[in-house]
C-alpha cells in the first residue's frame, strides 16, 4: 500500500475500513463538508492512498461533490479507489455483464456514477494517479439485513418473478479495497460481489429462517410496481448477473464468505453480541 489511507465518507464501509486498517485516517462531512467549495481541512503526506466512499448528491448530472474533493487533493494521491455501483450497467434481463459491457444507466442516479468514474478517470490520468473504480453490488452485514422491514411484514416478490441477486459482505468489500489499494495491482474497473445470485427474495427468506421470524408475505412484480417507493422498485426493477472473474484473477481476492448463507450466520451474531455488550453498558 503507497503509505496512509484517508477514507473519505465514513459511512457504512468507510467505518468497517479504518476498524480494519489502523493506518487509515477518515474524512468526515463534520471535517470537511463535499457540498461546498473550501479547503481541505486535513494536511495530505507526500505519499497516500484514497478510499472514496460518498455517493453523489442529486444537485447535478455530475458528482460535484467527488469534483470539489478532487480540487484540493495535492498532492495527488498514488491511488484512488472509487466505491461505484454494479447499477451502471443498467437493465439486462437476468444476462451476465462483465467489466467489458458498455455501461447503459437506467436511473439518474446510476447516471451520475458514470460521470463521476469518467470524471476521477481524466484527472488521474493527467496525474499519474492509479485510478480503480470498484462497481458494487447490494452491500450487506450486520444491521444490513433487513430484519426490521421483516419484522414489520413487509411483502417480497414473488420468487418467480424476482430477478438474480448481487451482493457481497461488508467484511469482503474491506477484502477487496485493501486488494485495490496493492501498488501492483492494474488500474482500471473491477466488478465485485460474491458469486452468488440467489434473488433478493431468497436472501431476505433466509435472513427471516435463521432470525426465526415467519416468512414474509410475497407479492407480484405487477403489484409492487403500485406498491412500492420508486426508489425501492428501482433496484429491484433491473435485473443481471454480475461477472467477478476479474476480482478473482485480478485482485487476487478469496472471499470469506462465497456462501450468503455463512456470512448471514455471522452478521446475525456479531448483532447479537453488539446488543449484549450495549445491554451489559
Amino acid at each position: 500500500m503507497n503509505g496512509p489511507t484517508l477514507v473519505v465518507g465514513v459511512g457504512y464501509l468507510g467505518e468497517r475500513f479504518i476498524e480494519h486498517e489502523k493506518t487509515a485516517f477518515g474524512l468526515t462531512r463534520g471535517d470537511h463538508d463535499l457540498d461546498q467549495d473550501s479547503p481541505l481541512s486535513v494536511e495530505l503526506p507526500e505519499s497516500y492512498t484514497v478510499l472514496y466512499t460518498v455517493p453523489p448528491s442529486q444537485a447535478s448530472q455530475s458528482d460535484l461533490r467527488l469534483q470539489r474533493l478532487l480540487n484540493v487533493l495535492d498532492p495527488a494521491p498514488a491511488r484512488f479507489v472509487y466505491i461505484s455501483t454494479t447499477g451502471v450497467y443498467g437493465d439486462h434481463d437476468g444476462a451476465t455483464v462483465s467489466e467489458e459491457t458498455p455501461t447503459s444507466p437506467g436511473s439518474d442516479r446510476s447516471a451520475r456514477r458514470v460521470a463521476a468514474e469518467d470524471a476521477l478517470n481524466s484527472w488521474a490520468a493527467e496525474r499519474g494517479c492509479a485510478a480503480v473504480v470498484l462497481r458494487v453490488p447490494g452491500i450487506y452485514g450486520p444491521g444490513r439485513l433487513g430484519i426490521e422491514r421483516l419484522r414489520e411484514g413487509s411483502p417480497l416478490i414473488e420468487e418467480s418473478d424476482a430477478g438474480p441477486g448481487n451482493r457481497i459482505h461488508v467484511d469482503d468489500l474491506v477484502t477487496c479495497c485493501v486488494a485495490a489499494m496493492q501498488g501492483g495491482v492494474p488500474a482500471g474497473v473491477y466488478n465485485v460481489g460474491d458469486g452468488d445470485h440467489r434473488t433478493s427474495t431468497w436472501f431476505a427468506n433466509e435472513v427471516a429462517r435463521q432470525c426465526k421470524l415467519p416468512a414474509p408475505p410475497t407479492i407480484s412484480m405487477e403489484a409492487a410496481r403500485r406498491e412500492f417507493s420508486p426508489m425501492r422498485m428501482s433496484f429491484l426493477g433491473e435485473s443481471r448477473c454480475v461477472d467477478t472473474q476479474k476480482m478473482r484473477d485480478v485482485l487476487g481476492v478469496r472471499l470469506k464468505y462465497a456462501n450468503p448463507e455463512a456470512g448471514i450466520t455471522a452478521s446475525i451474531q456479531e448483532e447479537g453480541h453488539e446488543r449484549g455488550v450495549r445491554h451489559r453498558k
